[in-house]
């Protein structure tokens, strides 16, 4: 997994900054955060007619959140998670068990952000939730419209599961001498102990 790090300008002219964030635990499977990452480039896309014709310069970072330390850091307490000039753009923190994100971590279900616009839970943030937070930041009501933000001291257990499940994962992954992929497919199961023998043994891939 492959953190995305990456700055886009929209406009070269700065009358107003608008700094997006972009935080989540995973770009590959988890349907929630590669939903939203979706809808916030399509988001951008809806209003850059906008943000140029008012002169506003928007930044867009992306950002893979890989520990707790890291997550400390960033103040990041559930994933995804969008930002606009240090403000969360939800309205409220709900989360509920993500299906998807099971195979990222070894400690099983984990449970990723629920996003509530006008009354609707999604599961990936709304494209128009997206244009509305970007909106207000651009005619200066944010502070007016926008909730006092999350306020969390400690990381929440459900990120340190899955951080410590997915370090966990991470440490066999790397003491085998091939990926579990191929350790699947190398033989057959009946052959699986002799064929994936330690790795002091020369005659075995060294898997087991």
């Amino acid at each position: 997994m492959k953190q995305v790090n990456r700055q886009e300008n929209y406009s070269a002219t700065e009358h107003r900054r608008i700094e997006i964030d972009f935080m989540y635990i995973d770009l590959e499977v988890c349907d929630r955060c590669l939903g939203t990452d979706a809808n916030l480039e399509a988001a951008l896309s809806d209003v850059s007619h906008i943000l140029e014709a008012s002169g506003a310069e928007v930044s867009l970072q992306k950002t893979l959140v890989e520990s707790e330390a890291q997550a400390q850091t960033l103040g990041f307490f559930t994933s995804p998670t969008i930002r606009i000039n240090d403000r969360d753009i939800a309205l409220e923190l709900r989360e509920s068990q993500c299906a998807s994100c099971e195979s990222c971590s070894c400690n099983g279900a984990v449970d990723c952000r629920v996003w509530v616009f006008h009354g609707q839970e999604y599961t990936a943030a709304p494209r128009a939730m997206i244009v509305d937070a970007i909106l207000r930041e651009v005619y200066g009501n944010a502070a007016l419209l926008q909730p006092t933000p999350i306020q969390n001291s400690e990381l929440p257990e459900n990120l340190r599961r899955f951080f410590a499940g997915k370090a966990k994962k991470a440490e066999i992954e790397s003491s085998a001498c091939c990926s579990p992929a191929e350790q699947t497919t190398c033989c057959e199961p009946s052959e699986k102990a002799e064929c994936c023998g330690t790795a002091s043994n020369n005659q075995t891939c060294g898997c087991k």
